[in-house]
């Protein structure tokens, strides 16, 4: 298996299991909870599958937050909602953002169901070993639900990618507001006020980061990549999918190829119907 084909699929069926972070059912079921409406809901929701943890396993697995934006939202969050409910809640509102965005005939086709299968058997060939965002998820129950089980499948897919990415950051020296800067300066994520309002870096904690980079040779002093900036974010991702192609060995080419035929065209529908905000991506 070609791992940067592989890391291509990920990358574009990934949008399928991301678009539940900007998907309001998502936020409505979690307040009905009781959980604090905005960033609180998004911490819950994608760390609930690890349990009642702590801010600091929050912010060591997710990465490029900073530890006091989530120090503010957990362990709080337990107070208002177990994570066990949290973790249904959140598979409610995917359904209902499925249905809103992919339409009732689309969730109920054969395609999506075989899609379903395919993503099941790709993480056959997930090792957790190392994973822990991956492991906590693959604890959990397979939906029945084909169009559910496709999303549950391409998050664990996602997750085991991102455990991945975040051990190629610490082996290329990044720290996570590094790891976000640089990324911002790709041009191919957020843009640079969308990472710093959503992961919560202010003005001089991200000056400082840039400032760090540019004396280490990887950023201009104004925020663009150098090229030795640019040969380390390339060699992230070639390592990020160098460890990440084993659920597509084990899936096959046949079967790579088939789930990007059946999934690309459901991103275009969700994109199209307005899955993302505008301003957020670059």
């Amino acid at each position: 298996m070609d791992a940067t084909v592989a890391g291509r699929t990920a990358r574009t069926l990934e949008t399928l299991h991301a678009l539940c972070y900007f998907a309001p059912e998502v936020n409505d079921e979690l307040v009905a909870l009781g959980v604090r409406t905005g960033r609180a809901t998004y911490f819950a929701s994608r760390s609930a599958a690890m349990g009642a943890v702590g801010g600091g396993t929050v912010a060591a697995t997710f990465f490029v937050f900073s530890p006091s934006l989530v120090a503010k939202f957990v362990p709080a969050v337990w107070s208002a909602a177990s994570p066990e409910a949290v973790v249904a809640a959140r598979r409610r509102a995917v359904d209902a953002a499925y249905r809103r965005l992919l339409g009732d005939e689309a969730l109920g086709s054969p395609e999506v169901a075989e899609a379903a299968e395919l993503t099941r058997a790709a993480v056959a060939g997930a090792d957790p070993a190392g994973r822990p965002l991956y492991a906590a998820h693959a604890d959990l129950d397979w939906p029945t639900e084909p169009h559910l089980a496709l999303w549950h499948g391409l998050t664990l897919l996602r997750e085991y990618r991102g455990d991945g990415h975040v051990a190629a950051l610490l082996a290329h020296g990044l720290t996570g507001l590094e790891a976000l800067v640089t990324h911002t300066a790709t041009g191919t994520g957020f843009t640079q006020p969308a990472a710093q309002l959503t992961r919560g870096w202010s003005e001089e904690q991200w000056a400082g980061a840039v400032a760090s980079l540019a004396a280490r040779g990887l950023m201009t002093d104004d925020g663009t990549l150098t090229e030795a900036g640019a040969a380390l974010r390339t060699s992230v991702e070639a390592a990020t999918d160098e460890m990440a192609v084993g659920p597509w060995a084990t899936l096959g080419e046949d079967g790579r190829a088939r789930l990007k035929e059946i999934g690309k065209p459901l991103v275009m529908r969700a994109v199209a119907a307005g899955a993302f905000p505008e301003g957020v991506f670059a």
